[in-house]
């Protein structure tokens, strides 16, 4: 085990793969010699050769499609689309051709492709650079969604990610590339530690996709989440003194229901955060769930902190990102409820 932030076990777990499976490639904008504008890639192309890792032109619709080819004809390719935002001229690939391969060719062909993306604010990145398209993806039949929150399960996650049979997109919370954070720009994370830390493994482990994990014990409410919401969920609780039960989905598609399920009817309350946009996104599907499955265990509605129904800003971003502040009064409202 060694200390790592979350740049570091990506790259651990793209070196690892790619040392232990001839088959994954790595391609995308600047990846290559310069090692990717966040240094995810940074150094494998001298380890791995130009063969293997690799730039790609400005064009993602492209590099998802000779994705595609590959992965049907026994590569494993993972993409890096340099920001999530970047990901609508691949969309077209992604769901009528990535998403429907296993299925329209009865099972002849698949596509084990990674589309790795960074996504959500947090570095004044404004409405370019800091989408959070996640939501689009867990709708499409034939889509895995995965999206970690500390390091450990960043690698154990890509890992996984790229040994699997079906296509992956795999979010990046950019604003935990270079360490922890709690929602606060101005402050150091308390609750790192608690959270694995950043010890990860050198070598080869795989976090399995479709399992949550329960990273705080409560009693009193529920707070589903993941990627940077984890730990802001956890600084307000914190901030707070609410004894709240803090569950990270980490996969997104396909869902863990149980943990979920068994958690709220414990409490009885539950808070969903997330960075996206309020209106249709992926928190709107998690209370359903919890609403058809847990409605007579309710002490109160189920309520969603979200990014507000406008363009991610740059100048004024902390006023629209979901922080401790307004994941708290959520809280104070559940509890008074």
């Amino acid at each position: 085990m060694t200390a790592m932030n979350m740049v570091q076990a990506l790259n651990s777990a793209l070196d690892v793969m790619l040392e232990k499976d001839e088959s994954v490639l790595v391609f995308g904008e600047d990846v290559g010699f310069f090692g990717g504008v966040f240094r995810v890639t940074d150094g494998l192309q001298q380890r791995h050769g130009s063969r293997r890792v690799f730039d790609a032109p400005i064009a993602e619709g492209g590099q998802v499609g000779v994705a595609i080819g590959m992965g049907a004809y026994g590569l494993r390719p993972v993409v890096e689309c340099q920001f999530a935002d970047y990901i609508y001229p691949a969309f077209d690939q992604l769901v009528s051709a990535a998403a429907r391969l296993r299925h329209r060719s009865a099972g002849e062909f698949n596509a084990p492709i990674t589309v790795r993306s960074p996504y959500g604010g947090g570095i004044f990145g404004g409405q370019t650079h800091s989408q959070s398209p996640e939501g689009l993806f867990t709708h499409v039949c034939g889509l895995k969604t995965v999206i970690p929150s500390n390091p450990y399960d960043a690698k154990g996650l890509l890992i996984s990610a790229i040994e699997d049979n079906d296509p992956v997109l795999f979010f990046e919370p950019k604003r935990l590339y270079s360490g922890p954070f709690d929602g606060h720009h101005d402050r150091p994370l308390q609750t790192w530690a608690k959270h694995k830390g950043g010890e990860v493994p050198l070598g080869y482990y795989k976090v399995p996709l479709g399992q949550a994990a329960t990273v705080r014990d409560g009693q009193d409410l529920t707070v589903l989440a993941y990627g940077t919401m984890v730990h802001v969920a956890l600084a307000a609780a914190e901030e707070t003194g609410i004894d709240a039960e803090v569950i990270d989905i980490r996969t997104l598609w396909p869902l863990d229901v149980a943990p979920i399920i068994a958690s709220v009817k414990n409490t009885g309350r539950c808070l969903i955060v997330h960075e996206a946009t309020r209106t249709g996104g992926y928190g709107a599907e998690l209370s359903a769930i919890v609403q058809e499955h847990c409605f007579y265990h309710l002490e109160a509605p189920v309520e969603r902190v979200a990014g507000w129904d406008t363009p991610y800003p740059c100048e004024f971003e902390w006023d629209y990102f979901p922080g401790p502040l307004r994941v708290g009064d959520a809280m104070r409202r559940l509890m008074a409820a």
